[in-house]
C-alpha cells in the first residue's frame, strides 16, 4: 500500500512539475538597437514593441557580446563569449570548435520540449549553415536580403543576396551592388518578415491543438540592411524629424583601427558611394536612418500579429517572451554606419523579458545584462533544472533581476571586437567604458587602451586612457577577472 502511494505520489508530483514549465517564445531582431518607443525614441513608430515591453521587464543596461551577426548568434545559443570560442567572424561555424555544445534549443529538447526555428536564428550565409541538430522539425528559413522591385537589383544575383544564400562566395566583388532600401507599393508578407510571422502563427496553432510544450524561436530580419520595408510603414515618417549625428569622426586619440572602414558593409549597397561610403552626404543620411526606421515599423507590425495570435489562443500566461537584438547600429557616429566596433552604440542592444508571475509588467532595470546570460535565464523561467553542458556556459540567469530590478548579478559588461590579430577586449561600467587592443596571448606590454567617461562623453569623442592612469588601472583589474582571449579560428 505504501508502495503504490508512493508512486502515485510521485506521478503527481512529476506532473506538478510539468505543470510549472513555461513554453518560450523566443523573438530574435537583426540590427535592432535600443532605440523605439519603449527605450525613450517617442519620435519611433513601435506600438508592439512598446506594448511587449509594458508586459515585463525592459533591461536599459543590456549589451551583446560582440557586434556582429554570426557570433552574437552563437553567444546566445551556445552560451558563451567570442573570447571562450575565438569565433569572431560569420563563416565559421561553432561545432567546429565546440562539436558536442548542447545549445539553448537543444537543452529544451532534451527536456520534452519541441523546439522550432523561423526566420533568421543562426546566421546562415558567408559559409554558415547553421545547425540542424538544434531543431526538433527542419530549420525553416527565409531570405535576409529581399527584394520585390527590378530596379533593385537589374534582374541579378546581388552581392548582399550572394552573400546570403551562400552562393559565389569566391566571385562577390565581380556582383552588381543592390539597393540599399526599397519602398513598395505591396502586402506585409511580399517581404521575410511577414511571412516569418504568418509561419510563426501557424506553429503557435499548432502547439495549441497538440498541447506539446514548445520553444519557439523566431528570427525576423529588419531592420537589417536592405532596409526594404511596404511603402505605408516609410509613410508613418516625416524625414525631418531624424537628427544626424552630432560626432561624424573617430574619437581624439583613439588607435586608427579601433573604428571601422567607413565603406564596409554598408557600400555593398547603392547609392552609397562605394569608394567612400556614405561620408558628409547629408541627404543620403537622412534616408538612411529613415529607411531604418520604415523597416523597423514594419518589423514591429509583424511582431504584433504573433503576439495577438498568442493571446487569441489563451497561451500567454503559460509562455515566456524574450526579445533581444543581436547587436547596436551606427548612424554616421564617428564617420561609422552599421556595426562592427566596441563602441557604445553597436554594443547595447534591446533585451525584454515578459514572465508571468516573475517579472512585474511594466518594469525596467538598470542591472548589467549580457547576451550570454540569455541561455541560463530562459531554462530557469521556464521551470527547468540549471543546464549543466559540456561547453560550460558563460552566462548568468537574470531571474533575480525579474524579480527585483533593483538587484544586478554583475557590476559590468564584457565584449570584444577584433581587427585582424588584435583583439579588443572591452569592460562597460555605469560610468566607463575601456578597451584592450592585442593580439591574442600578447603580454600586456604590447597593449593599447581606449578609456571613455561616459558622466561627460556620452559620444566617445576622446580617448582619455593616457590622461587617467589611476581609472584605466582599475578598469584593468576589472578585464583581469576575464581569461585571455582566444585567437581567431578558436580551437582548444
Amino acid at each position: 500500500m505504501k508502495t503504490k502511494w508512493f508512486l502515485a505520489a510521485a506521478v503527481l508530483c512529476a506532473l506538478s512539475a510539468q505543470a510549472k514549465q513555461k513554453n518560450v517564445l523566443m523573438i530574435l531582431v537583426d540590427d535592432l538597437k535600443p532605440a523605439f518607443g519603449a527605450y525613450g525614441a517617442d519620435y519611433v513608430v513601435s506600438p508592439n514593441l512598446d506594448k511587449l515591453a509594458a508586459r515585463g521587464m525592459r533591461f536599459d543596461r543590456a549589451y551583446c557580446n560582440q557586434a556582429v551577426c554570426a557570433p552574437s548568434r552563437n553567444n546566445l545559443m551556445v552560451g558563451l563569449r567570442s573570447t571562450t570560442t575565438g569565433l569572431y567572424g560569420l563563416s565559421q561555424g561553432f561545432r567546429e570548435v565546440e562539436p558536442d555544445a548542447v545549445t539553448l534549443t537543444q537543452y529544451f529538447m532534451q527536456h520534452g520540449y519541441t523546439s522550432e526555428g523561423v526566420g533568421k536564428i543562426f546566421h546562415i550565409g558567408h559559409g554558415n549553415y547553421g545547425d540542424d541538430a538544434s531543431w526538433s522539425l527542419p530549420f525553416h528559413k527565409d531570405k535576409v536580403v529581399d527584394y520585390v522591385l527590378e530596379e533593385s537589383t537589374g534582374g541579378q544575383l546581388t552581392r548582399e543576396e550572394a552573400f546570403f544564400a551562400n552562393q559565389k562566395l569566391g566571385d562577390i566583388k565581380s556582383l552588381p551592388r543592390g539597393a540599399a532600401w526599397e519602398k513598395a507599393d505591396v502586402e506585409d508578407e511580399a517581404y521575410a518578415d511577414g511571412r516569418i510571422a504568418r509561419e510563426g502563427i501557424e506553429r503557435l496553432k499548432k502547439y495549441k491543438q497538440s498541447g506539446e510544450p514548445f520553444f519557439l524561436s523566431l528570427g525576423f530580419t529588419k531592420p537589417h540592411l536592405p532596409c526594404n520595408a511596404p511603402s505605408r510603414y516609410w509613410d508613418l515618417y516625416d524625414p525631418n524629424v531624424f537628427r544626424l549625428t552630432e560626432r561624424d569622426t573617430p574619437p581624439d586619440g583613439a588607435p586608427a583601427y579601433a573604428s571601422k572602414n567607413p565603406k564596409g558593409e554598408i557600400a555593398n549597397y547603392f547609392p552609397v558611394p562605394e569608394a567612400t561610403g556614405v561620408g558628409k552626404d547629408k541627404e543620403l543620411a537622412r534616408t538612411l536612418i529613415h529607411a531604418y526606421f520604415a523597416s523597423l515599423s514594419y518589423m514591429d507590425a509583424q511582431l504584433g500579429k504573433v503576439i495577438d495570435e498568442l493571446d487569441r489562443l489563451g497561451m500567454a500566461d503559460d509562455t515566456v517572451i524574450m526579445l533581444w537584438g543581436d547587436h547596436g547600429w551606427h548612424f554616421g557616429d564617428h564617420g561609422t554606419w552599421t556595426k562592427h566596433t566596441n563602441y557604445e552604440q553597436d554594443n547595447r542592444i534591446p533585451l525584454i523579458f515578459v514572465a508571468p508571475g516573475v517579472a512585474k509588467p511594466g518594469s525596467h532595470t538598470d542591472a548589467f545584462a549580457e547576451t550570454v546570460d540569455v541561455y541560463p535565464t530562459l531554462v530557469e523561467l521556464a521551470g527547468l533544472s540549471a543546464p549543466k553542458v559540456p561547453q560550460g556556459l558563460d552566462g548568468m540567469s537574470l531571474v533575480p533581476v525579474l524579480k527585483d530590478p533593483e538587484l544586478t548579478v554583475r557590476n559590468h559588461a564584457y565584449h570584444a571586437f577584433n581587427r585582424g590579430p588584435r583583439i579588443g577586449r572591452a569592460i562597460r561600467t555605469e560610468r566607463y567604458r575601456m578597451v584592450e587592443w592585442k593580439p591574442a596571448g600578447a603580454p600586456k606590454s604590447k597593449a593599447e587602451y581606449e578609456l571613455y567617461d561616459y558622466k561627460v562623453d556620452k559620444l566617445e569623442k576622446k580617448n582619455i586612457a593616457k590622461s587617467n592612469p589611476e581609472v584605466l588601472s582599475k578598469m584593468k583589474a576589472i578585464l583581469a577577472e576575464h581569461p585571455e582571449a582566444k585567437a581567431p579560428g578558436g580551437g582548444k
